[in-house]
């Protein structure tokens, strides 16, 4: 009579296998849903706005997709107001720890009024205090009433490079801003 063997193949040194490992299954990979790609697909992105139906793309196609994403679209300027206050008012916790700078400069780090302001000064998103400064002094100067007399739209013109300066300024003092432990 033949007895069987009630040890397994898997015993000894060295392991054969990776330690944990329930079986020899082949895991279900989703590919990018870009026609093509052959990617791993593991970035969801709405199909429409408002909409449950996801699109999965991979990091290079999603960030595509995103780029020409209006998050807005559809909404009137109340529905719009009132969605991005109710989720700015969920983030309200994070606010304490914006002066620790965990981020640098041009990956959301700065406000929407901030970016309007860099706007009006015509500089990049991720321009330095400096070059803000100089910004402001060469449009002030040529945009200034005493310079332009009698011209209206240069007198409005300086007004919001003012603002804008003050909005900037403002922002930087508050990131220089360190709280005492």
């Amino acid at each position: 009579m033949a007895r069987t063997s009630s040890r397994s193949v898997d015993w000894g040194f060295p392991r054969w296998r990776a330690y944990g490992e329930a079986g020899s299954e082949a895991a279900t990979v989703r590919l990018c849903d870009r026609h093509g790609c052959t990617e791993k697909g593991d970035c969801p992105a709405p199909k429409s706005p408002n909409s449950p139906e996801r699109w999965y793309f991979c990091q290079v196609h999603a960030g595509e997709y995103n780029r020409g994403w209006n998050y807005f679209e559809g909404l009137s300027a109340e529905e719009a107001a009132e969605r991005e206050r109710a989720e700015t008012q969920t983030a309200e916790g994070y606010t304490e720890s914006r002066h620790n700078q965990w981020a640098g400069r041009g990956d959301g780090s700065r406000s929407r009024d901030e970016m309007r302001a860099l706007e009006v000064l015509e500089l990049e998103v991720d321009a330095e205090f400096d070059a803000v400064r100089v910004a402001w002094r060469r449009l002030a100067k040529s945009n200034h009433p005493d310079v332009r007399p009698g011209d209206k739209e240069a007198a409005a013109r300086f007004l919001a490079i003012q603002a804008a300066y003050d909005v900037l300024k403002a922002a930087e003092e508050q990131r220089q801003w360190k709280p005492e432990a």
